[in-house]
């Protein structure tokens, strides 16, 4: 998979390592002279330039990109960068970061987003998840076809413990993607039973959340959020 990084700063040059280990191909796009710290990530590709320049993106090949990642520390970049990927450049897959959340709001499909990552949500999502058991925490929302990827820790009296996976009736557009128990990811599967401790994580709907909340956690259903 080939990925172009707009940013080379602190968060970039990690996503570029990560992504290097797992054995991809990796272009960073910077254009401030001082931030070029190519020994940092020797084995990328680098770029000196303007990511928001259109003739940039044409000499980084982004046709040829699998996914964008628009990770400077300027919103109105970032918006720019995903904008001229997904509508010049034809880029399946584009993951903007949000660094002030009263701009949350237009990192969607409309300026070309289809992940943004919010750090202070994901924070706050993190905590919750910390300290939660039997509440459904989101964790991340992926803004192509409005769905999120929750989690919800099984209390020990929840009512689906002990029920089988195929027993259990999900709501629609909802998907259970892993049981994490005891330090073990399991694939769920029909005849899984459900324990209580286990971590559940969940693709759904925000329109379905409510219900999914109730079901799992036992809780009477909360209006939508927003």
């Amino acid at each position: 998979m080939r990925v172009a990084i707009a940013g080379a700063g602190n968060v970039g040059r990690s996503i570029a390592t990560e992504l290097l280990g797992n054995g991809h191909e990796v272009l960073l796009i910077e254009r401030e002279p001082k931030a070029m710290k190519v020994d940092s990530v020797p084995t990328a590709e680098w770029l000196l330039a303007d990511a928001c320049e259109l003739d940039t993106l044409v000499t980084a090949r982004l046709q040829s990109c699998d996914v964008v990642v628009a990770a400077t520390g300027d919103d109105k970049v970032n918006l720019v960068v995903s904008l001229l990927a997904k509508t010049e450049f034809g880029v399946d897959r584009v993951v903007a970061k949000v660094n002030h959340p009263k701009n949350e709001w237009l990192f969607n499909e409309s300026w070309g987003v289809d992940v943004s990552v919010s750090s202070p949500r994901l924070l706050a999502a993190v905590v919750e998840e910390a300290v939660s058991v039997g509440d459904l925490v989101r964790l991340l929302t992926f803004q192509k076809g409005n769905a999120n990827l929750v989690e919800l820790t099984l209390a020990d009296d929840a009512p689906l413990v002990g029920k089988l996976v195929g027993s259990v009736p999900w709501p629609n557009d909802t998907a259970l993607v892993a049981i994490l128990r005891e330090g073990r990811v399991i694939v769920p599967t029909p005849d899984a039973a459900l324990e209580g401790g286990d971590e559940l994580l969940l693709v759904a709907t925000t329109e379905v959340e409510s219900e999914l909340d109730a079901l799992l956690g036992g809780h009477p259903p909360k209006p939508p959020r927003s």
